[in-house]
């Protein structure tokens, strides 16, 4: 059986791990084959492994913009735990080298009190590099094509690969990784940062903080579910058709911010895609604009409202 080699050649592999816990959604689960994988080496064995023996994979970070489905994931599930991160100054300019699994978070807050600008934005994002990356991560005008120097992955046959941003295809929270090097896997990155007074980014990150926290649900979410279509606000649409606090089930649109879904205590993932139906189809019919997910959906199918497919 595939899926007893792969699990026999995979050192700590786990056997139907609930993957509720390993997401910000704590929806989801279980997967039939789950890793925790602390080094590169080990993601790319694991990887190569699963290609080798026909078994879908997925590698996840933190797990802060996914959607699990209510059955799991048939295949691999792979947490990328790579978190080795340095530091190199060189004058008026920084070098930051860091793992796809370090904290974004951590390294905005970290560079940012040494007096390092360029990641002080994030710093209450709670995702890693890698889905930052993959994502094109962004806040208060700054975002992760920004800084990014370059990025090396493991290519979709398995071979490691060195690119340069230009090379990408950034855009407002996306990034080639969510179109033609989807199979590929985002194992380091390196930024350049920019001096500046650590006073005046510590004030910064505070005001930062402090509207983050002024305007985002604190129950467990996966962050916004909806890109701001151009030239207008997803929150603000979905609160103009009416769904702002409108729940199915646990899941529901936030009081405080309706681009939010929330868990409040035992949602579904199935719950999640009929609030995100519901309102796909109502900013449709009422505006004539298209809701585009910004989450990764993983063993079920991304919504697609009734009118636009």
């Amino acid at each position: 059986m595939k899926v007893e080699r792969l699990a026999k050649f995979l050192n700590g592999v786990k056997r139907d791990e609930p993957l509720a816990p390993h997401t910000s959604f704590r929806i989801g689960g279980p997967a039939k084959l789950f890793l925790r994988a602390k080094t590169a080496e080990e993601v790319e064995k694991a990887l190569n492994l699963a290609q080798e023996e026909g078994i879908p994979w997925v590698v996840l970070g933190k797990g802060t913009n996914v959607l699990v489905a209510d059955g799991g994931f048939p295949g691999l599930v792979v947490v990328n735990a790579c978190g080795r991160f340095e530091l190199e100054e060189l004058g008026d300019k920084a070098l930051l080298r860091a793992e796809a699994g370090v904290s974004l978070a951590h390294l905005a807050r970290l560079t940012a009190l040494k007096g390092w600008e360029g990641l002080e934005w994030a710093e209450g994002i709670p995702g890693t590099i890698g889905g930052a990356i993959a994502g094109n991560a962004g806040a208060f005008g700054g975002c992760v094509a920004d800084v990014l120097e370059r990025v090396e992955i493991l290519g979709e046959k398995g071979q490691r690969l060195s690119l340069k941003p230009e090379e990408l295809a950034f855009g407002y929270r996306h990034s080639a990784f969510k179109g033609e090097l989807k199979g590929s896997v985002i194992l380091s990155a390196d930024f350049t940062l920019v001096k500046r007074e650590a006073r005046e980014l510590k004030e910064r990150m505070l005001r930062y903080r402090a509207e983050r926290r002024a305007k985002q649900p604190k129950e467990p979410s996966a962050g916004s579910v909806f890109k701001n279509p151009p030239g207008h606000y997803a929150a603000k649409l979905i609160e103009e058709v009416g769904l702002k606090g409108f729940r199915v089930g646990d899941a529901c649109f936030s009081p405080i911010h309706a681009n939010f879904i929330v868990n409040l205590g035992q949602a579904k993932a199935s719950d999640v895609l009929k609030l995100m139906e519901l309102a796909m189809d109502r900013v449709w019919n009422v505006f004539g604009l298209k809701l585009e997910p910004e989450l990764e959906f993983i063993g079920l199918n991304p919504p697609g409202g009734k009118i636009h497919g």
